[in-house]
């Protein structure tokens, strides 16, 4: 008889609702100019005080409880072009001849191209063995191993022309 009692005893403390530990009480405070304030301390003196119960429930508690109405949007006609809007295209200063990787290109495989700077031919083939100016352009003059010269001719920008 003592073991059925201890049993009882034992199936009504698991059946016992256990409290909801992720409650608590939170207070509402106004005041006369009608700002409101939440706090877990309690109001000042002069705010009216208002005791709220607030729950927060774990993942997957129970039914989800939405936190907004999501709102319909209305299809609008849009005009716009689908061509793409270049913001801050950078001007190398000869035209844009060459875009950077064909710039890249040249320099890895030791050629002057059209559109190159002069600081693009250095990086190609080198500091020049001679630099000659007239008329306001520039003329860099390389000779090679073997002998052979090359000229490359500068406009007045800087660039590359041939």
């Amino acid at each position: 008889m003592r073991g059925l009692h201890i049993a009882a005893l034992c199936a009504a403390a698991l059946l016992h609702p256990i409290q909801d530990s992720s409650a608590t009480s939170v207070f509402r405070c106004e005041d006369g100019n009608g700002q409101i304030t939440f706090t877990r301390h309690g109001c000042a003196p002069e705010q009216t005080q208002y005791r709220q119960e607030v729950r927060n429930h774990s993942p997957g508690s129970g039914k989800p409880i939405p936190l907004a109405v999501p709102r319909t949007r209305t299809a609008t006609p849009t005009t716009r072009s689908r061509a793409p809007v270049i913001v801050g295209e950078q001007d190398d200063g000869c035209g844009n001849l060459l875009s950077s990787s064909e710039k890249r290109q040249a320099i890895i495989r030791r050629e002057v191209r059209s559109g190159m700077s002069s600081a693009d031919v250095e990086s190609s083939l080198g500091k020049p063995d001679r630099i000659t100016r007239q008329n306001g352009r520039q003329r860099y003059h390389y000779r090679d191993k073997r002998g052979d010269n090359q000229l490359i001719s500068f406009d007045e920008a800087g660039c590359v022309k041939k």
